[in-house]
């Protein structure tokens, strides 16, 4: 047999009088004979109080963190909208991906929920989340005003108006009882809403509509664009463009009315302008195919359509017809 070491040994010894010492200590407080009058004292652990100072930087980091969905959401769409991915990539989805490890959606929805952010922050007289990132010695805990800590429950306001997330969250918090309130009371505040003021959606896929930008920050720069339907939800649908798809409410669209036959046609050249755009290119000739993008007509004129051919030969993506 093996010979246990000495350290072994060592610690076996001194587990043991370790035991032999709490059952010779527990003598004075239990009795075999009677459980029933153990007595236990237990010493109160003093908890320390937070300084001035660290209340202010507890509030400050915190602020931090529930402001970290804002901020990418708000970084994305300057990535997006100044096109700062071309050197690299021929799309904002590609980018993100390789970037970020982004599926296609999520950079849109921090985007989209950045925006619904925005006008909540516009909604409250209370201090400003710039104005605790700024001076975050002068604000206490309950002067900020209540705002979404992550994206999961903004999402279910994206589709509706300024106003009506102003009066959601409002609500949602009320029903959270002053607090953050989770996605899910959100999600059944929207709910109530919606069926309250239910649109019925007529859109169909492959439909042609323009888009209404109105006072939607989130369509900045679509205002006039036509799309092609590709998903129609309940009360909104995907839109294809140019330059990617974009979720947009049943109030933000208009229907061009066109013929299938129409319909087939300006899907072709959607992607025929796609293609081309997503390249690197001159900014005058983005604002060539920027303003195809804008045609309220189902074709392209004889110019129009030399142009366009002229740059799928440069890009090699010439398509035969």
């Amino acid at each position: 047999m093996t010979k246990p070491s000495s350290n072994r040994k060592k610690a076996t010894s001194a587990v043991s009088n370790n035991l032999k010492a709490s059952a010779s200590s527990a003598k004075d407080i239990f009795d075999p004979e009677n459980p029933a009058s153990a007595t236990i004292t237990v010493t109160a652990a003093e908890v320390e109080e937070l300084s001035e100072t660290e209340e202010r930087d507890r509030l400050h980091l915190e602020r931090r963190v529930e402001k970290a969905f804002f901020e990418a959401g708000k970084a994305l769409a300057e990535l997006r909208d100044r096109r700062l991915y071309r050197s690299t990539h021929s799309t904002f989805e590609e980018y993100c991906k390789d970037r970020f490890g982004f599926e296609r959606r999520h950079p849109y929805r921090l985007i989209e929920a950045a925006g619904v952010v925005d006008n909540l922050i516009k909604m409250c007289p209370n201090w400003t989340q710039n104005e605790i990132e700024d001076d975050p010695a002068t604000v206490h805990s309950d002067q900020v005003q209540i705002l979404p800590t992550s994206e999961g429950q903004v999402r279910p306001m994206t589709k509706l108006e300024p106003q009506q997330q102003q009066e959601v969250w409002q609500q949602a918090v009320e029903l959270a009882g002053g607090k953050v309130p989770t996605g899910r009371i959100v999600k059944d505040v929207v709910q109530r809403i919606m069926e309250r003021t239910k649109i019925p959606n007529t859109y169909q896929i492959g439909e042609v509509c323009q888009i209404l930008a109105k006072d939607n920050p989130e369509l900045r720069g679509k205002g006039g664009c036509w799309g092609i339907v590709n998903h129609v939800g309940e009360f909104s649908c995907t839109v294809k463009t140019w330059d990617g798809e974009y979720t947009v409410g049943l109030q933000h669209m208009k229907s061009f009315n066109y013929l299938p036959a129409e319909c087939e046609q300006m899907q072709v050249i959607c992607d025929r302008i796609s293609r081309v755009y997503s390249s690197e290119l001159e900014e005058s000739v983005q604002r060539f195919l920027e303003s195809l993008g804008k045609l309220n007509r189902a074709y392209l004129t004889a110019l129009e359509e030399k142009l366009l051919r002229v740059l799928e030969s440069e890009h090699g993506d010439e398509i035969i017809r």
